[in-house]
């Protein structure tokens, strides 16, 4: 046992022989942490820290977002009127004791504030309909603004203070980079229960802000606002018509589509020049996890999701992101990955690339299946087709395929039915699901909206069939076991047809080829 260890055993059994008596506190829990601070609380001190700083305050630019978020918040108070809407941003999330994970804020709050990256835990954002127009919205945005170098929180603050976490914007400049009314977070609760009751409802984006939620449930009460069910109702409606409402982007949103998505590309590229070095490697995923990860955050705000880098039979597991396995240079690595941009718009891309730079005959002859269905997708996809049809042309393809192969107990056509569908042993996910902020984008959305709705100008989706044979899968055969392979393209609709936004990325086996071996010389 070492010296320090037996001196800490020592003091833990002194502790624990010095009980307190009842109802007497050693120490207060909460201020244990402060500890280790070791900061001089003096006058003279405080006096000192507080002086000679620069206070010139930095011009603040209009966020390019601000010319569009007032469209979308009165497309908003028309959806739901007579409403005061609240939308959170959300809080910083515990990672280990005092150490928080990397925030994000809430999609809508950010989709009808403007905001993105990091910006700004706990604020507010407030739509309602304005008073001279019902169909037109106001805003009012609520946060902490910047303190000054006078106050203790500019350096003894470790969740606001401009020494820990750097310059807080002030109210003028949040106001002039976003375009709406600007106040102190203090202000919100008197703000939310003018009027409630009488004019307006109150309603609140759930599960963002527990703090909010609570503060908006006991204001509804106060004001003879019914709670329970119907409040639920409301809150449900306000996530439904948020949801559907990002199902067809505006032109600032495309923007932001085609930024990620380039940057992704980026990021592919950046994983080919170093697949390499990740054969052999105890962890070669991550390798990949890692390289992709750089470039993420060296050109976005980091990775829309978790990557996905999985080699081998690690393909055949959807949603492989422990990315922990070796790599062999005769295997397939299926990659799924997107940049998130600033704005918090990502892409989702998935390509299936043979480590060795070929692929081997029975890795072509299943990659080109998934290809072809990929193909018959886009082939249909055009303003007017329903959603769910996209899925219905690559299954058509794979299930004929999987015939063809002798793997299905009957017809292509049988399996196509309700009362078949054998060939989804191999391809259990979706064809296409909505981008945007979210990798899973309008996931609120109802049915009618999403899976039955015909595609307009505007929408962005996937297209990613595919196809997985695992390696304890008796019913194929055993040169087939381990194989997995998806292609992911995202896709805009466009007045015509559709664009592949990640077309730059090839998908046709001697094209991917030829782009790894270009990309390794």
């Amino acid at each position: 046992m070492s010296t320090q260890n037996a001196e800490s055993t020592s003091a833990e059994k002194n502790t624990a022989t010095a009980r307190p008596a009842d109802g007497e506190r050693i120490e207060d829990l909460a201020s244990r942490g402060d500890s280790r601070s070791q900061r001089p609380s003096n006058e003279a001190f405080r006096e000192f820290i507080s002086s000679g700083w620069d206070e010139t305050v930095p011009d603040a630019e209009r966020r390019e977002a601000a010319d569009f978020t007032p469209a979308r918040r009165d497309a908003l108070v028309r959806r739901l009127p007579g409403a005061r809407l609240v939308l959170p941003a959300g809080v910083l999330k515990v990672r280990s004791n005092d150490t928080d994970y990397p925030f994000r804020p809430d999609t809508a709050f950010a989709y009808y504030a403007g905001l993105g990256t990091d910006e700004e835990p706990d604020s507010v954002l407030v739509v309602e309909p304005s008073a001279e127009d019902p169909t037109l919205s106001e805003a009012t945005y609520f946060f902490r603004p910047r303190a000054g170098f006078d106050t203790s929180e500019f350096y003894a603050d470790a969740r606001y203070g401009e020494m820990w976490v750097g310059r807080r914007p002030t109210v003028a400049e949040a106001a002039q980079r976003l375009g709406v009314e600007v106040r102190h977070i203090d202000e919100l609760r008197d703000h939310l229960a003018k009027d409630v009751g009488a004019h307006l409802s109150l309603t609140v984006m759930p599960g963002v802000d527990a703090a909010v939620e609570s503060m908006v449930s006991e204001i509804r009460e106060q004001n003879g606002l019914p709670g329970g069910d119907d409040a639920a109702s409301e809150q449900a409606a306000l996530k439904e018509a948020a949801s559907e409402q990002r199902l067809v982007k505006d032109e600032y949103e495309i923007r932001q589509m085609r930024e990620a998505v380039d940057a992704t590309l980026r990021g592919f590229e950046d994983v080919i020049r170093h697949l390499p070095r990740t054969v052999g490697h105890p962890r070669g995923e991550r390798v990949i996890e890692g390289v992709f990860a750089a470039t993420a955050r060296a050109d976005g705000n980091g990775v829309g999701y978790d990557t996905i880098a999985a080699a081998g039979d690690h393909a055949c597991t959807l949603h492989w992101t422990r990315n922990d396995g070796t790599v062999r240079g005769d295997e397939l690595v299926l990659i799924d990955a997107g940049v998130e941009v600033d704005s918090l718009y990502t892409a989702d891309v998935t390509r299936t690339l043979p480590v060795s730079g070929t692929f081997s005959p029975t890795q072509r002859r299943v990659y080109e299946a998934v290809l072809a269905a990929a193909d018959a997708a886009f082939a249909v996809a055009r303003p007017g087709l329903r959603f769910r049809e996209l899925h219905t042309a690559a299954m058509e393809v794979l299930a004929r395929t999987l015939e063809d192969w002798d793997l299905l107990p009957g017809t292509a056509a049988k399996s196509l039915s309700a009362e078949g569908q054998w060939h989804r042993r191999w391809m259990p996910h979706g064809t296409s699901h909505h981008l945007g902020m979210d990798v899973h984008d309008c996931a609120q959305a109802r049915r009618e909206m999403y899976l039955d709705a015909e595609l307009v100008p505007g929408m962005v989706f996937t297209i990613e069939p595919g196809l997985y044979f695992k390696e304890n899968d008796l019913l194929v055969p055993e040169e087939l076991r381990g194989i997995g392979v998806r292609i992911e393209d995202d896709v805009l609709v466009t007045a015509d047809g559709v664009e592949n936004l990640s077309a730059a990325a090839p998908r046709r086996a001697d094209d991917v080829e030829r782009w790894i071996a270009g990309l390794r010389q």
